[in-house]
């Protein structure tokens, strides 16, 4: 058991020193994960036999509500806020924003899940500094229609039919049908 402990210290895939110190305060945490093309969110509580998940979103999951799953920060948002629902009455204390090894910058993905989970009603000690308009996409939209970007930056938004300048209006509907159900 300690072989794993000291390989996955060696090779920084955990920091210990800070998963020890969240799980001394007892209280459940909000976990934010990226990969290259999805966002994971997830509430986890620590006990006897260890970490066991409350409840858990997915960006691909919001691909049935219309929304590109990329890795950027409205889909984040969008799955924090999907959790939230999907959480609802099971998280019934404060939790705790575990962003792991990725360091804490401001409007980062990381921050955008946990904004959307403590708007979608879960209570989070931690404060969230985030710019309101990288939530809804504004800064995407601005730049296409800037035509900053290359053709082939947006491709895959052009494949899925997504409209890249009007995206706070898609991020908007996406917003209600997870709020409405």
């Amino acid at each position: 058991m300690f072989r794993h402990i000291k390989a996955r210290r060696r090779t920084s895939v955990t920091n210990y020193k800070r998963r020890i110190a969240l799980l001394k305060g007892g209280l459940p945490r909000i976990v934010v994960r990226k990969s290259n093309r999805n966002v994971i969110v997830q509430a986890i509580t620590y006990g006897p036999k260890g970490d066991s998940v409350i409840a858990s979103a997915e960006s691909r999951e919001l691909r049935s509500l219309g929304w590109p799953s990329r890795v950027n920060a409205p889909t984040a948002y969008l799955t924090g806020l999907l959790l939230a629902k999907k959480g609802k009455g099971k998280i019934k204390e404060n939790a705790v924003l575990d962003i792991g090894l990725y360091k804490p910058v401001k409007s980062s993905v990381a921050f955008a899940g946990a904004k959307g989970a403590a708007d979608g009603g879960i209570k989070l000690i931690n404060s969230i500094e985030i710019d309101e308009k990288r939530l809804s996409g504004a800064h995407i939209a601005e730049y296409a229609k800037a035509g900053a970007g290359n053709k082939t930056q947006f491709t895959k938004y052009s494949k899925e039919n997504v409209d890249v300048a009007n995206m706070n209006a898609l991020f908007e509907s996406v917003k209600k049908k997870i709020l409405s159900d």
